[in-house]
């Protein structure tokens, strides 16, 4: 879908063969669509011509099909002014035997068994953000004082709540399972924006013990 407009310019690509499963299908859309419903909203409070496009630029493709999971990613921005966009990032778990999204909210046993998967991301977060302090040629003072910065944007943005690891999408196994889910963390929520998405594999191994019963199976061993 290409829309242009002297104030707006609007680019979103679809996958070939989403309409196969008209549930993720649907999700897809609706999300693009509220997207572009925020573009206009701003679109329609311009008193003039800006001096920069606003611009609704959005990307889905698939990551993994199987008879059991079908993932695809969402990737973009929004720039309606500013210094940058803001960047669109979602993910989409669609499980076709059971027809239905695999969420955060379901994908654990409990609510108490985010902690030690929440630990564990946390844990990757913090060496990455120490091995890129470490590389910065930054006097040790300002070293250290960016990456106190990074370690308590990490530590915020990990607390164990589903809703701090919405966006997963799945690492196939050789045998078309799962062996690890790789949870996505856009701009800001564990670090600076300069830090851009970042990203941790979660072995499954290390989930097994707290998935939910219903999509243990999904999982290599």
């Amino acid at each position: 879908m290409i829309e242009t407009d002297p104030r707006y310019v609007v680019g979103i690509s679809y996958p070939p063969g989403a309409a196969a499963d008209p549930g993720l299908a649907k999700a897809l859309h609706d999300y693009a669509e509220a997207a572009r419903a925020e573009l206009m909203q701003a679109v329609g409070g311009l008193q003039d011509k800006p001096t920069a496009p606003y611009e609704l630029s959005l990307g889905f493709r698939e990551l993994m099909r199987s008879a059991d999971v079908v993932a695809v990613a969402a990737d973009g921005s929004l720039y309606t002014g500013g210094a940058h966009g803001q960047p669109l990032l979602a993910r989409f778990v669609w499980l076709p035997r059971q027809q239905r999204m695999l969420t955060a909210q379901d994908l654990l046993a409990s609510p108490e068994a985010w902690r030690p998967v929440a630990d564990y991301i946390g844990e990757q977060l913090g060496a990455a953000a120490h091995t890129r302090a470490a590389a910065d040629a930054l006097e040790p003072a300002d070293r250290d004082r960016l990456l106190g910065g990074a370690l308590k944007s990490i530590d915020e943005g990990t607390q164990p709540r589903p809703e701090n690891f919405a966006q997963f999408e799945p690492v196939q196994a050789a045998d078309g399972r799962i062996a690890a889910l790789r949870f996505v963390f856009p701009p800001y929520q564990v670090g600076p924006y300069a830090d851009g998405v970042q990203s941790v594999d979660v072995p499954a191994a290390v989930l097994k013990p707290y998935l939910a019963a219903d999509v243990g199976s999904l999982f290599a061993e």
